[in-house]
């Protein structure tokens, strides 16, 4: 009975070391998240899809690092992509019901997003 529960426990430590460890997030997913709200944040569009885009990667960024890494994309698309209203970027998060625990505004310090 000793060696059966020995042979579980190495079981589960195995488990535990080989499981896959979760992705962090990429610059790639939050810009092909918030690639929908491009037409409403440019002013050419409405909405549309966007909140679901917004929804997901508020669900995909579980860690300090996520957000932080979310934030810094934000801002780097900000300044690469010409046309978008900060106003309606930073009214986001109330457009879709959700909360962001920063303001989405090319002036926030990502370092400082918990």
């Amino acid at each position: 009975m000793e060696m059966v529960g020995k042979i579980a426990c190495l079981a589960l430590l195995c488990m535990v070391v080989v499981a896959p460890h979760a992705e962090a997030l990429t610059c790639g997913q939050v810009q092909s998240g918030l690639a929908g709200c491009l037409p409403y944040l440019q002013g050419r569009g409405p909405l549309g899809r966007c909140c679901s885009g917004v929804k997901g990667l508020l669900g995909a960024a579980r860690t300090p690092a996520d957000r932080k890494t979310a934030c810094t994309c934000l801002k780097s698309a900000d300044n690469a992509i010409k046309g978008i209203d900060a106003g309606k970027a930073a009214g986001l998060p109330r457009a879709c019901g959700v909360n962001i625990p920063y303001k989405i505004s090319p002036s926030t310090d990502c370092s400082k997003v918990q």
